[in-house]
């Protein structure tokens, strides 16, 4: 009989939804021997055993975050830090800490920074360049709000970039003028005129970046991720720097690859390189291809087909790309192989995008089976769904946003539209694998605020956001974990804690399933985190303690 290499004692294992709860788990050769009773684990276990002592607290699989931006989350961790809850909520604030940034700064260096909401500052609105010039006038600044959709850049920043007063709004994007003159604010397409202008990180530094922001997801009890949007920030240089961190094996996570397929993105160049659908390397897979349908709800950019209620009263959002080229786009990376991961999230933007993926539907490319996914897809109408549902198509959502936006979706659309956003229920019981994500670096990557939110559906201010659309606590997690695999078509090989699947392990400080669910927001935190059954990450040394 194989003896165990670890077992976890003396507490709960939720091993899955259909699965339910065991009492203990024996882990061997990286991958879940058996769950079940302490009896029958303990008969599994041998002198050389390892033993974790659970006690009383729950262990979950290994969290999944299906869409997140984990290379770009390493980065943004050098930046300026400008989102609401490390206090920023006012233009005089987030001023104060570029100019911060930009006095240890040489002339002529960038300052970045990341997660500022306009709607949390108490002079609700967005900066200025006027005001970025006074505060930086030596440097170029760019700050991203926290949609990652929309940006404020000062007057440097734009003449790096060669955009003048002529300069005109590019197809699916918007330079801002007011009284004919450049406010500074830039939205969608626009924003890539910045970037490429922009130094780009060396390949070492994009490794830097993976693996600092892996281990950080680990700490969270992440063990599985899909970086959505591989290429977006400096090209091809990002699947080096995956390619290289998976082949040493310093990839912290497993990661789910997306490769940025825009137009001005690297699909056909990575596809001709050989970084195709079923690539493996290490801890490395690749499968899906990225193009962008529209911008977000909170900044007023989402495609919608009723206008916004504020700012301007014709505003429906804005469409990257035209009906023909969408289409162009996703036949095209259909009939390449790719899983299609279409971000769009007004109803208007997921119609475009939906139609594209039924139009590519053909005998000899079937889109059944291909799992094709909407990333993101809030505002969807119930027709929508079932065509989704019918055709295979999941949508890809981040409940935490109902968390951190949902009081700005009531007042940019009204409760009623808000209500119906994300639709968590209506999504499970259709069939549909609605993988739970952060969308990272636009929301935080906590866990338990995702999960809080799914549960509740409250947002930080306690305002409930469709609470018909809620899920039990068992429900949330089989979407931040089993449902991931599914979406990554990886089911067979985690997501769940049954015999033959990955050891991979959350050990959360207190058991989320009979707690009261207010603790979730600030007390929960993941204790232990196993990979392939070796510890990751160790909050309290516990292991280490227990080895002396």
């Amino acid at each position: 009989m194989t003896k165990a290499d670890t077992v976890l004692l003396n507490g709960r294992i939720f091993c899955g939804l259909a699965d339910g709860f065991a009492e203990a788990l024996a882990i061997a050769d990286g991958k879940v021997l058996a769950a079940g009773s302490a009896t029958e684990i303990a008969a599994l276990q041998g002198p050389g055993t390892k033993v974790v002592d659970l006690a009383g607290r729950v262990a979950i699989p290994g969290l999944n975050d299906a869409h997140m931006h984990l290379l770009p989350l390493g980065l943004g961790m050098s930046e300026v830090n400008l989102r609401p809850e490390e206090g920023v909520n006012s233009i005089d604030e987030a001023l104060r800490r570029i100019a911060v940034a930009a006095r240890g700064k040489k002339p002529g260096e960038w300052v970045l920074g990341r997660g500022y909401d306009h709607n949390e500052f108490a002079e609700l609105r967005h900066p200025t360049a006027e005001e970025l010039d006074r505060i930086a006038p030596d440097n170029p600044v760019y700050i991203k709000r926290t949609c990652g959709h929309v940006g404020v850049v000062n007057s440097r920043a734009m003449a790096a970039a060669g955009i003048g007063h002529n300069t005109p709004s590019p197809a699916g994007g918007l330079i801002e003028r007011r009284d004919n003159k450049l406010t500074g604010l830039l939205a969608e397409s626009a924003m890539r005129l910045i970037v490429e202008a922009m130094p780009q990180p060396s390949v070492a530094e994009l490794k830097a970046a993976i693996e600092k922001a892996g281990h950080y997801m680990l700490s969270q009890g992440f063990t599985s991720v899909m970086d959505a949007g591989v290429g977006m920030t400096a090209g091809m240089a990002e699947i080096a720097a995956y390619e290289e961190v998976a082949r040493t094996g310093t990839l912290p996570v497993r990661t789910w690859v997306c490769i940025y397929g825009n137009a001005d993105g690297i699909g056909d160049e990575a596809h001709r390189a050989g970084y195709r659908f079923g690539r493996e390397v290490g801890l490395l897979r690749y499968g899906a291809m990225k193009v962008f349908g529209d911008g977000s709800a909170g900044g007023l950019t989402a495609a919608m087909s009723e206008p916004y209620l504020v700012g301007d009263p014709d505003n429906r959002g804005i469409f990257i790309y035209s009906d023909a080229d969408m289409h162009r786009y996703l036949r095209h990376y259909h009939e390449l192989g790719y899983q299609l991961a279409i971000h769009a999230i007004g109803d208007a933007a997921i119609e475009q995008v939906l139609s594209g993926m039924e139009k590519a539907d053909s005998p000899e490319h079937p889109i059944k089976g291909r799992r094709h996914r909407i990333e993101h897809c809030g505002f969807l109408t119930d027709g929508q769904l079932a065509r989704m549902a019918a055709a295979g198509i999941d949508p890809l959502p981040q409940p935490i946003f109902i968390y951190e936006f949902g009081d700005l979706y009531v007042t940019n659309l009204g409760q009623e539209r808000a209500d119906a956003s994300y639709p968590m229920r209506k999504w499970l019981d259709a069939g549909l694998h609605a993988a739970a994500s952060s969308d990272a670096p636009v929301c935080a990557t906590d866990p338990f605020k995702n999960l809080f939110s799914m549960v509740t559906r409250q947002t930080k201010r306690g305002t409930v956001i469709g609470g018909a659309e809620r899920l039990t606590m068992e429900e949330a997690v089989h979407a931040y974990t089993a449902l991931g695999a599914y979406t990554q078509f990886a089911e067979d090989r985690m997501g769940r804690l049954v015999a033959g699947q990955f050891a991979d392990i959350a050990v959360l400080s207190q058991d989320i399933f009979s707690i009261p669910v207010e603790a979730l927001e600030n007390e929960v935190r993941c204790d232990l985190t196993l990979l392939g059954g070796e510890v990751v990450f160790d909050r309290h040394g516990q292991l280490a303690a227990a080895a002396q």
